[in-house]
């Protein structure tokens, strides 16, 4: 952080300096992050309050909403913030803190979809040994192990981000504080920075993507052996969605972030950045309660209880 003194503020970017756009981007935004907290709240509720729901898919799903709620409120009140009022100034501690807690959700939640994938691939294809592998000591390891595992990341690209020096463009062409965008504004090399993302992106965000995949391959060829038509509607219900999510969130993502710095359209990765920091924590509540039975039978179940306690 020393380096980068020169510097002690950044001003962050706008989709539009018309006041009325700025006021409905505002207004999307919010009603975005209000949806996806109500929502997220809502599955940590049932998924805890109903005894039926105390499995490891459940567990791994309230995980992931408590994550989404995180994750949308580091980068959403703040963006509202610039919409809606002049300055657009963030302190580079701000920007620092931001970059990290980014980097810290959005690299959790991947690990946390891929362990739910491969709870599918055991629950669908290795029912038998499903309940003595995925017990519930090994699903808080995994989350704990998840958890770790994102602060070294995040502590590791906020910390070699921060190294470089900030001398005197400090408009960070993103709405929130982004590690491709301030790599723009460095006035040391970054070569070495650039090539750490794109690997890391490849290795971690690619390996995660092809592991889910791979879980899926397995649960489809076994769930096309199933011989009742409606269990394999069931299985592909679930898997489905699931996959959906993820294809937006890692491929948004690495559109981002294996794009060179230099050849970086503003506007369209203002655009792309949506998909991957605002998108897929409004989605998974959508997916996961709407479309799920058993959140719906817990639900009627928890509703009856307070209205005939």
């Amino acid at each position: 952080m020393l380096n980068s003194t020169i510097v002690t503020e950044f001003l962050l970017t706008r989709f539009s300096d018309v006041w009325e756009v700025r006021v409905l981007h505002a207004m999307l935004f919010l009603l975005m992050y209000l949806a996806t907290l109500l929502g997220n709240l809502f599955i940590v509720t049932i998924t805890t309050l109903d005894q039926s729901l105390h499995t490891p898919m459940y567990f791994f799903l309230r995980n992931l909403s408590v994550l989404d709620m995180c994750y949308i409120s580091v980068i959403v009140p703040k963006a509202c913030t610039i919409f809606l009022f002049d300055s657009r100034v963030i302190s580079t501690v701000e920007c620092a803190a931001q970059i990290f807690l980014v980097f810290l959700f959005a690299f959790v939640e991947l690990l946390i979809l891929t362990i739910m994938a491969y709870d599918r691939y055991m629950a669908i294809c290795k029912p038998l040994h499903y309940p003595v592998i995925m017990n519930f000591q090994v699903c808080v390891q995994m989350s704990l192990a998840s958890l770790f595992s994102g602060l070294v990341y995040a502590g590791f690209h906020t910390g070699t981000t921060f190294q470089l020096s900030f001398c005197q463009a400090k408009i960070v062409h993103q709405f929130f504080c982004d590690i491709p965008s301030l790599l723009k504004l460095s006035c040391s090399d970054t070569f070495i920075n650039e090539m750490v993302l794109v690997v890391s992106t490849v290795v971690f965000g690619c390996g995660c993507f092809f592991l889910i995949i791979l879980s899926y391959i397995h649960i489809f060829s076994t769930v096309l052996k199933f011989p009742i038509r409606e269990e394999r509607g069931k299985a592909f219900s679930t898997c489905v969605p699931h996959i959906l999510v993820v294809t937006v969130f890692v491929s948004s993502g690495a559109a981002v972030y294996m794009k060179p710095t230099s050849n970086s359209p503003t506007v369209q990765d203002m655009i792309i950045s949506v998909f991957y920091s605002i998108v897929p924590p409004i989605l998974n509540p959508i997916i996961y309660s709407l479309r799920n039975k058993q959140i719906k039978e817990a639900v009627r179940r928890i509703m009856s209880r307070m209205l005939y306690s």
